[in-house]
């Protein structure tokens, strides 16, 4: 919720925001974003099972290798960084 937060500062769009809490799938969403978003889900979910495939379908909507390798480091990077916090029982701060 802490990052939803930000975004909603952001967007200014609550209802968007709340989108993609519950389903980005169901959001309004560009393709570029989607497959980013797709792309991201999947590294974080199953990451085993990630294949070239999966950067095609980036780069078929637009992304650049540079982008690619961003958004996998990102998602990595975040991933990463809540098992850390969770696995030391950091909390985050209501605001």
């Amino acid at each position: 919720m802490h990052h939803g937060e930000g975004l909603r500062r952001l967007t200014r769009d609550a209802k968007f925001v709340q989108q993609l809490i519950d389903d980005y799938r169901a959001a309004p969403l560009s393709p570029p974003d989607r497959a980013m978003l797709d792309y991201a889900a999947k590294l974080t979910r199953a990451p085993w099972t990630m294949c070239e495939s999966d950067v095609q379908a980036l780069r078929d909507v637009g992304f650049g290798d540079t982008d690619i390798l961003d958004i996998a480091q990102i998602v990595a990077y975040f991933g990463y960084a809540n098992r850390i916090a969770n696995g030391l029982g950091v909390t985050v701060e209501s605001q």
